[in-house]
């Protein structure tokens, strides 16, 4: 209910929350400080978000089979994005910052989103200065087997990729010139036009295998787009459904500035590391909670999960508090979440604004450099070949 209220400033944010549980609750025994309340959150956080995480997955599946796969995949988005912490001495202390000019200490956030339904599946919080990549090895035992992973271009990397292929799940990556491919290598059994290779020459000189993948080129309208998958059968994943695909990927910074525009959490407020990462994951679980309160309903009247808006959700569980336990507000909620989806039209003009000083303009991906193999590394793709056979 913290991640829910609009009350500036985390102590008044508390007392406004402690007043709405006291309408709720007459006679249950309340915490009267905030100090005592975070205190005890932080004691028991880890247990209580193994236990609220599993369930909400679990939900999940149960409530939305129909919306499981994906374009013939279990699919899931995975992006990382960074939240500003106070600068206080010990959150520059221990969060630091990334490394850009003017940024102040800094919370890494890593999700991943089940892209049927638009829903976060798992996520992992760090310093500002952690990986995004790191922080997705460690969640990938979460995934389930034969999963399709859809990821922009900071995920490319031999060390994780091997790692997600090893658990039994496949990729769909877009890279850009921060990767060199090889052609022509001879490692697979059948080459085709679109068949390419990674293989870093550190990895080349440690006699670790090359990475077997398949080349998809996309144009967006302005640029050629590239994506590498794991999946080699175009019968599995054509061109075109990866292409769906990765468009889809957009749903995860969606979820982004869900959490930071509508729910106002761009900003921890905590002026300690662990206790602002204790802040965070409870507004990641604010937020997760609210988008399956309203999805569960939207599904269950026939509706798109994806159509949610998190914001109108949001109004009317604000409403429903404010009007009290008792309020015919209140009671109808549920009802209400049902209705809480984006406005059907179609727009007509572009939403781009005109001026926008802080927007970010990151490089946009090169492309991606494709060598043909030289005679040394076919000699020792050819070794590397013959050793797994006999393995």
């Amino acid at each position: 209910m913290m991640a829910w209220d609009c009350t500036p400033g985390l102590v008044a944010r508390f007392d406004s929350v402690r007043a709405t549980l006291r309408g709720l609750f007459p006679k249950k025994p309340l915490g009267r400080s905030y100090q005592g309340f975070i205190k005890a959150l932080m004691k028991h956080s880890p247990a209580l978000l193994d236990l609220l995480t599993g369930h909400l997955r679990q939900g999940l599946k149960d409530m939305a089979p129909s919306h499981w796969l994906c374009q013939g995949w279990c699919a899931f988005a995975v992006d990382g994005s960074r939240v500003e912490c106070p600068r206080t001495a010990a959150n520059q202390s221990v969060l630091r910052c990334a490394g850009k000019k003017k940024t102040g200490p800094q919370l890494f956030l890593t999700t991943i989103l089940h892209m049927g339904t638009g829903l976060p599946w798992a996520f992992r919080i760090g310093p500002g200065t952690d990986s995004e990549r790191n922080h997705l090895r460690d969640l990938l035992g979460l995934l389930p087997p034969r999963a399709l992973l859809v990821a922009d271009a900071g995920f490319v990397g031999y060390d994780l990729l091997t790692a997600i292929l090893t658990g039994g799940r496949q990729f769909l990556i877009r890279v850009g010139n921060n990767v060199t491919l090889l052609q022509q290598l001879g490692f697979a059994r059948v080459e085709a036009d679109n068949t390419v290779y990674l293989w870093p020459d550190k990895h080349r000189k440690k006699n670790l295998p090359p990475i077997v993948l398949r080349l998809v080129e996309l144009h967006d309208g302005r640029k050629p787009v590239f994506l590498l998958t794991s999946v080699g059968d175009d019968a599995a994943l054509s061109d075109s459904q990866a292409g769906m695909l990765y468009r889809m990927r957009w749903g995860i910074e969606v979820f982004y500035r869900s959490l930071k525009q509508t729910l106002a959490r761009r900003k921890m407020r905590s002026t300690a590391p662990a206790q602002g990462q204790c802040e965070l994951s409870w507004a990641v679980m604010g937020l997760w909670t609210l988008a399956m309160m309203s999805v569960r309903r939207i599904v269950a009247a026939g509706g798109d999960p994806l159509a949610l808006s998190v914001a109108a959700a949001l109004r009317q569980v604000r409403r429903a508090i404010r009007a009290g336990p008792r309020s015919p507000k209140a009671r109808i909620l549920l009802g209400r979440l049902r209705a809480a989806v984006k406005d059907p039209y179609v727009r007509r003009s572009s939403k781009k604004a005109r001026e926008w000083p802080h927007k970010k303009k990151d490089k946009l991906p090169g492309l991606p450099r494709i060598e043909i193999a030289t005679q040394e590394q076919l000699l020792q793709a050819k070794a590397c070949y013959v050793k797994i056979r006999a393995a």
